[in-house]
């Protein structure tokens, strides 16, 4: 999720929308600034609808399948149209126990590839296996050419949808010798996300489970224990008030990782395993 080029970014070289706490990871969380609709504030281009339907409830899923009857949040990391827009990402929001970025552009492989649009493939193609599976899916931004939102929706959305699990979706910036993917589960936050810390805790171990065993990716050599990670600094995490974690899918900067994400084949795996991993948490 490293950022590139924009001056939010340029100061430092830890991670963006970060404290800097891990200098191998150099992802930040997703973002779109508020834009003012009479009296209040909607973010624009969050719609908490999959394939672009309108602002609502979820899609409704069908089928009778082993999620029947489950909320999911789907959050693809980061979007298309951050990179153009670096005031508006720049600005900062209340992450629970400070002040972060609203957004960050995320990063890239060496050959151009953008995190957003990887986040944005795989998160398509996990919609449609959950709701095939009875699941009501919600995302929290509806294309890959928008801006944001910023992370504080991004967590507002899975709320206001009651989600029984909340996934954000993502690829690290780190340097190109690590490898492999490793899941972020939030540390409690006094006043805001304690309560669902221990069922934040299953759905990764869930989720890494799934990960490995569907994926052929393996565990990060360069962060976490067991590809688990622990942080309080995302507000992604923070303010979640329903089961979440994020999931770095692997190094954009590492070849071997890079090419399984160009890969259409692979992602469809990776979206394969985070279903099953799903499966898994709810059975």
């Amino acid at each position: 999720m490293a950022a590139g080029g924009l001056a939010l970014c340029l100061v430092t070289l830890t991670a963006c929308g970060g404290d800097g706490k891990s200098s191998a990871n150099q992802n930040g969380e997703g973002a779109q600034p508020p834009v003012a609709t009479g009296g209040g504030t909607t973010p624009a281009g969050a719609t908490g609808k999959p394939d672009g339907q309108s602002k609502g409830d979820g899609d409704s899923g069908s089928g009778s399948g082993s999620l029947k009857g489950k909320v999911i949040a789907i959050d693809p990391g980061h979007n298309g149209g951050n990179s153009e827009h670096p005031s508006a990402i720049a600005k900062q929001v209340n992450v629970g126990n400070g002040h972060k970025e609203c957004d960050t552009t995320g990063t890239s492989t060496n050959s151009g590839y953008n995190e957003s649009a990887f986040t944005w493939d795989v998160s398509k193609r996990l919609v449609k296996l959950l709701k095939a599976q009875g699941a009501k899916v919600v995302l929290t931004r509806d294309s890959d050419t928008g801006v944001g939102p910023c992370v504080t929706e991004r967590a507002g959305i899975g709320n206001r949808a009651h989600a029984d699990a909340a996934l954000s979706i993502h690829a690290d910036g780190a340097p190109a010798s690590g490898h492999g993917f490793h899941v972020i589960e939030p540390l409690p936050v006094k006043g805001f996300n304690t309560k669902i810390v221990p069922a934040s805790v299953k759905l990764g171990h869930a989720l890494r489970d799934a990960f490995k065993a569907g994926t052929g990716i393996p565990y990060s050599n360069y962060i976490g224990s067991k590809a688990l990670d622990q942080r309080d600094d995302l507000g992604g995490l923070n303010l979640s008030t329903v089961p979440k974690v994020f999931v770095e899918c692997g190094n954009m900067r590492n070849s071997g990782d890079a090419a399984k994400f160009t890969n259409p084949a692979d992602r469809q795996r990776i979206a394969e395993a985070f279903a099953k991993g799903f499966e898994a948490y709810f059975a």
